[in-house]
């Protein structure tokens, strides 16, 4: 396992697939480092791009406005990242052979931070970390322990944008993610 630094270090020069070849900035992750709460996306949009930040955007504007209602916080108390640290063209999902390229990379993140929850945005990190049958639809809000961590999924905050019919289920989902919180006794 790489430390925090060798980590970034390698990701800001890695070549395992195309992406790079078309990227900006390698998106790392951003956040408290050692927060026992970690949400992860499924990969940087253009704006995540340009700036090196997940979730900097629109989506990143709701999604902090979502964590503010739960008392969290990116730069405080909880760390955020993604299943792909480059940009897919036009923002499309990134293939599976582009998250295999990367998985290593959230895995070695995973690891460092030890989180005690983490949370999914969207279908693509729930498929990936949660099951590779995952629902979204159906499942969002559902809690699994994995190797000792509790792991559910919400809406990734662009599918809100685009849908506001989803969002009473998203704001029950954050307020089971708060309970949560509070039963494994994670800091906030």
């Amino acid at each position: 396992m790489l430390d925090w630094g060798e980590l970034k270090g390698v990701c800001g020069n890695c070549t395992r697939c195309g992406l790079c070849e078309t990227r900006h900035n390698v998106v790392f992750g951003v956040g408290n480092e050692h927060a026992d709460v970690m949400f992860v996306g499924e990969g940087p949009g253009e704006q995540e791009d340009l700036k090196g930040e997940p979730f900097v955007g629109p989506a990143g504007k709701l999604l902090d406005d979502m964590l503010s209602i739960i008392d969290l916080d990116r730069k405080e108390n909880c760390y955020i990242a993604n299943i792909v640290k480059c940009r897919p063209p036009r923002n499309r999902d990134p293939l599976e052979t582009e998250q295999d390229a990367c998985i290593g990379y959230l895995r070695n993140q995973v690891a460092l931070v030890k989180p005690k929850i983490i949370v999914c945005l969207g279908r693509i990190a729930a498929l990936r970390l949660i099951d590779p049958g995952y629902r979204i639809t159906r499942q969002h809000g559902q809690w699994v322990q994995k190797n000792g961590v509790w792991m559910t999924a919400i809406y990734h905050p662009s599918a809100l944008l685009r849908d506001v019919t989803k969002r009473p289920e998203t704001f029950d989902d954050l307020i089971a993610l708060r309970s949560k919180i509070r039963e494994v006794g994670a800091k906030v």
